[in-house]
């Protein structure tokens, strides 16, 4: 009775590491090389993969929030400083298709982008933005989630911790386990994500640079954002993000001393 409990565990132990292996083999095998910003990535997605998630999530999320703005000219505004950002720097060679929405949510002050081109702003973002170039830090920093491939590279992540989260499961033999091990894979892909925006951050102030916008303009959202969040909690476009006055500080370096340069190529 013992041998066998213990050949159980065995077994259980041996296809838990071949689950593994499998997920840790496929996400090494995905790495491909950014034109744009220089890195290397590990993709899950193709390219025509990714443009089609984001149009076939559009929809979906614009209903979530309320659908778009009645309001014409907050969406003219919009449209305009997207376009000058993509058309002004080296986002017009990319095969990312930007499309730029105004969300009709007077409350949620949020800003996002999709898998490859959709980005969207609220209302209640949108409100408090006072000029171009702050528009165009905020527009920016979002057109770096997709030049990037952040969330073609979250898909990759999320995969491989759920293949090591089952590995896990299996060679336990045990839920608590694999939850305990799901707990940690979030907590490692938080840190991942804050990696992102810091690079939309910095990536952003090229883009502003190269289009015409005063940089100066994203650090002007953040002091907005922050003065926002009042005693009521973050806004959700900072939720996620770094600490804020050390993204202020960082945004204020790249300023200083420009890094790249973004223009057409």
């Amino acid at each position: 009775m013992i041998r066998r409990r213990q050949s159980g565990a065995g077994m259980r132990l041996i296809v838990g590491l071949i689950i593994a292996a499998i997920a840790i083999i496929s996400y090494l095998s995905s790495s491909q090389f950014n034109e744009v910003t220089g890195e290397n990535q590990y993709l899950s997605l193709t390219t025509s993969q990714e443009i089609a998630l984001g149009l076939q999530s559009a929809p979906q999320m614009v209903a979530e929030f309320g659908g778009l703005s009645p309001d014409p000219q907050a969406q003219q505004v919009v449209d305009q400083v997207g376009q000058d950002l993509v058309n002004s720097t080296v986002a017009r060679n990319t095969p990312w298709q930007f499309e730029f929405s105004v969300l009709n949510d007077p409350n949620t002050v949020n800003a996002f982008a999709l898998p490859g081109g959709p980005i969207f702003i609220t209302e209640a973002l949108l409100s408090r933005i006072q000029t171009e170039d702050q528009l165009a830090g905020v527009l920016a920093h979002e057109i770096t989630h997709v030049l990037a491939r952040h969330s073609a590279q979250q898909i990759a992540k999320s995969e491989l911790t759920n293949g090591l989260v089952g590995a896990v499961g299996v060679a336990a033999g045990t839920a608590d386990a694999a939850q305990t091990a799901a707990m940690i894979g979030q907590l490692i892909n938080m840190q991942y994500g804050r990696d992102d925006e810091t690079e939309s951050d910095e990536f952003g102030v090229c883009l502003m640079r190269s289009a015409g916008y005063d940089p100066q303009g994203m650090v002007e959202v953040m002091q907005i954002l922050q003065q926002a969040s009042g005693g009521g909690g973050q806004p959700e476009f900072l939720s996620t993000h770094p600490n804020p006055e050390n993204r202020i500080r960082r945004i204020q370096d790249v300023i200083a001393n420009p890094p790249r340069d973004c223009s057409p190529r």
